[in-house]
């Protein structure tokens, strides 16, 4: 399925569900490979879950809001129990703090598989007789796009822990494009979902006029062979490049480039999941929080586009424009949209308004099914595991 599960029917949805079910499990599979399918062998860090956990918790997700009616139910509740007799007590991340889920007494693997596939199944059967209708439909997509964001945190995973990660992640297409600019006039776009757009994340409610004055935006993504220049001439140990929160995240980081990047000699190389490799000056550079985007910007004499710009570019359907390789952080906070109203999934904007930052577009590592230009991807500044890069608009 290539098509947006956000519009799709009963039959696809089906097919795209037990499709993100083998992505998991083959992520889960490089897990084991490299040892780091027992949760003590994992590092305690705030981008990691345990992968067996992890697992459990995705099945947890499906069927809270399917099998349980957690999508219809009151805010936080559901109202039927789950299949495992401690399965809220295990798998919900409201009662368990990210730093237990490492020594939970989780069931034997064997036991959460089957857990697992027993929820897939009884989600499928009840999808084949339920209304092909965007409210019937809800709990299913939305479990869907759980699986599929969770698939990407998986993947992220195993760049963070240096392990061999499924061919298709490892050695993503990325063909060379001319860079450039394009000036954009500006004028009035409606930002967000409309009502009749099928699935919608809360955070994108609703569709509304917003003013975009004239600007002009790179084409692409900033590439590897740009951003070493900032880095070369000094960038990570420069003041002036940085904003306050920057500098604070700097001081204590200790970095002088990119998390990944390692210097050979007259070279510069990367490592991706685990495989040393010289660093390809015309890839976009990733692996970068929003305080390094700014700084370069700072540098470079540019800024970040706003997450309106950045729809206003992507919706024109210029075809200089290049998306959708890396996230693409913007100089918008995560902020609700006028009229905004949690849904059934009551936990997955309203704690994070404020302190977050806005990421539009998508990576090498998002299930084409999930690619939107209206969806909002949101994360701490100084997350620095996500395939997020950015690209610069002028002043």
């Amino acid at each position: 399925m290539t098509s947006s599960f956000r519009t799709a029917g009963g039959a696809d949805l089906a097919s795209a569900l037990q499709d993100a079910r083998q992505h998991t499990l083959g992520l889960l599979d490089c897990y084991r490979a490299a040892g780091f399918d027992h949760a003590p062998r994992v590092p305690v860090l705030p981008d990691l879950n345990p992968p067996l956990w992890e697992f459990g918790h995705i099945a947890w997700v499906a069927e809270r809001y399917v099998l349980r009616g957690g999508a219809a139910a009151e805010p936080g509740e559901a109202r039927r129990a789950s299949l495992l007799t401690r399965g809220d007590d295990w798998f919900d991340p409201n009662r368990v703090e990210h730093g237990a889920r490492w020594s939970l007494e989780l069931p034997r693997p064997g036991a959460i598989s089957m857990y697992c596939h027993e929820v897939l199944d009884r989600l499928l059967d009840r999808l084949e007789r339920t209304a092909d209708e965007d409210a019937a439909l809800y709990p299913y997509r939305l479990a869907l796009a759980y699986e599929d964001l969770r698939g990407e945190a998986l993947a992220a995973g195993l760049q963070t822990l240096g392990a061999t990660a499924p061919a298709v992640l490892a050695s993503p297409v990325t063909p060379g494009w001319a860079q450039g600019e394009i000036r954009f006039p500006g004028g009035t776009i409606e930002l967000g979902s409309r009502r009749d757009a099928g699935f919608v994340f809360d955070n994108e409610k609703w569709a509304h006029a917003c003013h975009v004055p004239a600007f002009t935006m790179d084409s692409t993504l900033v590439s590897n062979a740009q951003y070493r220049e900032f880095v070369e001439d000094g960038g990570y140990r420069k003041r002036r490049f940085w904003s306050t929160a920057g500098y604070d995240w700097l001081a204590s980081s200790d970095a002088l480039a990119p998390r990944d990047w390692e210097r050979d000699g007259r070279h510069w190389c990367c490592v991706r999941f685990g495989r040393r490799e010289v660093l390809a000056p015309h890839e976009p550079v990733r692996h970068l929080n929003l305080y390094e985007a700014q700084a370069y910007c700072i540098w470079a004499e540019r800024r970040l586009p706003s997450e309106a710009e950045w729809e206003y570019a992507v919706m024109s359907m210029h075809p200089a424009l290049r998306w959708g390789d890396l996230w693409e952080w913007t100089c918008s906070p995560f902020e609700p949209y006028p009229g905004f109203a949690p849904d059934g999934w009551i936990d997955y904007s309203t704690p994070y308004f404020d302190s977050h930052q806005v990421l539009r577009g998508a990576s090498f590592a998002t299930a084409l099914r999930a690619r939107s230009p209206k969806y909002r991807n949101f994360q701490l500044p100084e997350r620095r595991s996500l395939f997020a890069g950015f690209r610069t608009c002028a002043p």
